[in-house]
C-alpha cells in the first residue's frame, strides 16, 4: 500500500474510533440521566411502602381493640390480614399511604360501610381517622430523626 492510501486509512480508523467514541458519550450521558430521574421515585416508593407496613403494623398492635367490618367484630390481626389482602388487591393503584389509607383502610369497597375501631374504653373511631393519626405520628418521628441525625453530625464536626 502506497503511504496516500496508508494515511487515508488511518484517518478512517481515526473517524471511527471518534465516531463510536462520540456514541459512547452518548449512551452513558443517557443512562446517567435515567439513573438520575429513577432514582429517587424508587427511594420515594421504598419510603411510602415503609409507611404502609407501619400503619398495618399500627392496627395489628392494638390487641385490645375491636375492629368493626361490615357490622362484624374482628381482632387486630384479623383486621391486619383483611388489610393486607385489600392492599394486595389494590395495589396497582397504592402509590403512597394516603393511597392506602383511601383505598384500603377507610371502608368496605362492597357495602361502602366505613371501618371503625373501638377501643376497650368505649370509645370508636372511624379506621381512617385512626390511620391518619398513625401516618403523622410516623411522619413527624422521621422527620424528627432527620434532624435529630442532622444535629449530631453537626456536632460531632465541632
Amino acid at each position: 500500500m502506497n503511504r496516500s492510501g496508508a494515511k487515508q486509512t488511518e484517518r478512517t480508523v481515526e473517524y471511527g474510533c471518534r465516531k463510536r467514541s462520540r456514541l459512547l458519550n452518548k449512551v452513558v450521558v443517557t443512562w446517567i440521566f435515567f439513573a438520575a430521574l429513577v432514582t429517587p421515585a424508587f427511594g420515594q416508593q421504598a419510603i411510602e411502602q415503609q409507611k404502609i407496613a407501619y400503619l398495618i403494623a399500627s392496627v395489628a398492635a392494638l390487641h385490645d381493640a375491636t375492629f368493626i367490618r361490615n357490622d362484624n367484630e374482628y381482632d387486630a390481626e384479623r383486621a391486619a390480614e383483611h388489610l393486607r389482602l385489600k392492599l394486595r388487591y389494590a395495589s396497582d393503584r397504592v402509590r403512597t399511604a394516603e393511597d392506602f389509607i383511601a383505598y384500603c383502610g377507610t371502608g368496605s369497597s362492597m357495602s361502602g360501610i366505613k371501618y371503625e375501631i373501638r377501643f376497650r374504653d368505649g370509645r370508636t373511631i372511624e379506621s381512617a381517622t385512626f390511620l391518619h393519626y398513625k401516618l403523622v405520628e410516623y411522619e413527624t418521628k422521621a422527620a424528627d430523626d432527620v434532624r435529630g441525625g442532622a444535629g449530631a453530625q453537626e456536632k460531632q464536626r465541632q
